[in-house]
């Protein structure tokens, strides 16, 4: 590791029951410049062991040491607040969804700006769980929030490692997450309800919730989906339009071609020949040829389409989700239902998606309690001796 060329021992003293350590290091200014400034760190309290500064000495050593070898870098000094303001943030805003920056931009603003005080670099495992466990005490946050605010950080720390800022190992690996409250389990519609929907809703409401429910797509997908993108047997997913930006999918599983069954192909065409059947431009546009707004359709159409029905709306995702489950009580394998989701990885699938309804569980309860009975039969039968007929003289 290359040296900063500024060895210092610093100056230990006494105030009060502490000790202190007064010493110097390089900080980035809000002009961009880099700036040598004085700084005070507390070592420790005064007393035992601690009475003499040769006694205190060890603990300072052992502080400039990462500052006088060069393992300790300007932008270490950094908040990690202004870290993810400055750097972090705009990394994600250039590479990832617009949908994904603005739910870490939401995490940040609401759980971690007002916390994330101190120096990047003097960021350990022990004060970053701290930090977890005061956001679910403060927010009352569910398990899957602070599941996601962990997320969030490890990928602070990770980027700040990749970018040569910090030298350590990321501080959130061994985090545990803490005691918190259990969020609300999310639905999946079944394939009945579904098919009521269709039966419910009017147009181009409905085909939406086709494109969801039967082939998968997530709502940004389906406001983003071309016409030029559909050939009746597949739908080539390629870009995603959040609020008013419309972008290209970002991950390769994302970028994918999604298969089309007759009944979906079906409804598809027939909202096409509605609107002319036109050769390009998004497939289901508002009133002035923009992506149509998800929400405002639920809100203003499905929702009242839906009323006294017995059928609640719950979301978009909700019709994803169905698909997953639906597939899976059809005995799809899951890496096939992955393959049509396009998620990263299997495991998502499973964990997240798949919702195993209350008569698929009954059903197979019903077959383990047939097995037992099969079993418990015949172990009676081998523990029971066999008696032999008296013989007939």
């Amino acid at each position: 590791m290359k040296r900063n060329g500024r060895h210092q021992e610093g100056q230990v003293f006494r105030k009060g029951s502490g000790w202190y350590l007064r010493y110097r290091e390089s900080e980035h200014q809000p002009d961009g410049s880099v700036k040598r400034v004085q700084k005070c760190k507390k070592l420790a309290d005064y007393g035992g062991a601690l009475r003499t500064k040769s006694s205190v000495r060890v603990l300072a050593d052992e502080f400039l040491s990462p500052l006088n070898n060069g393992t300790i870098t300007v932008g270490s000094s950094m908040s990690l607040t202004d870290f993810i303001e400055k750097r972090y943030l705009p990394y994600i805003k250039e590479h990832k969804a617009p949908s994904t920056y603005a739910g870490y931009k939401n995490l940040w603003s609401l759980y971690i700006k007002e916390r994330g005080t101190s120096a990047l670099r003097d960021y350990r495992t022990c004060e970053c769980e701290d930090m977890l466990l005061e956001i679910a005490r403060a927010h009352d946050t569910a398990k899957e929030t602070i599941k996601r605010v962990k997320s969030f950080l490890s990928g602070t720390f990770r980027y700040a490692k990749r970018q040569g800022v910090l030298h350590t190992e990321n501080p959130m690996w061994d985090t545990v997450i803490p005691e918190c409250r259990e969020g609300e389990e999310t639905y999946a519609y079944s394939l009945h309800e579904i098919l009521r929907m269709l039966e419910l809703v009017p147009e181009p409401a409905a085909s939406m919730i086709a494109v969801a429910g039967f082939g998968g797509l997530r709502s940004g997908e389906i406001r983003g989906l071309l016409v030029e993108h559909y050939n009746h047997d597949s739908i080539f997913v390629a870009q995603s339009a959040w609020r008013s930006q419309v972008k290209k999918v970002k991950t390769k599983a994302s970028k994918a071609p999604v298969p089309v069954v007759s009944q979906l192909a079906a409804r598809i065409d027939a909202h096409l020949k509605t609107m002319g059947s036109p050769a390009s431009g998004f497939m289901f546009p508002n009133a002035v040829g923009k992506p149509i707004g998800m929400q405002r359709v639920a809100d203003e159409v499905i929702r009242p389409a839906l009323k006294g029905s017995g059928i609640e709306w719950h979301g978009w995702h909700a019709l994803r989700r169905g698909l997953a489950t639906n597939l899976h009580g059809l005995e799809v394998p899951d890496k096939i239902t992955q393959m049509i989701l396009r998620h990263s990885s299997v495991s998502v699938t499973q964990s997240c998606y798949i919702k195993t309804v209350d008569s698929q569980a009954v059903k197979a309860m019903r077959k383990l309690e047939c097995a037992t009975t099969v079993q418990l039969a015949k172990a009676q039968r081998e523990a029971t001796p066999e008696v032999s007929s008296p013989r007939i003289m």
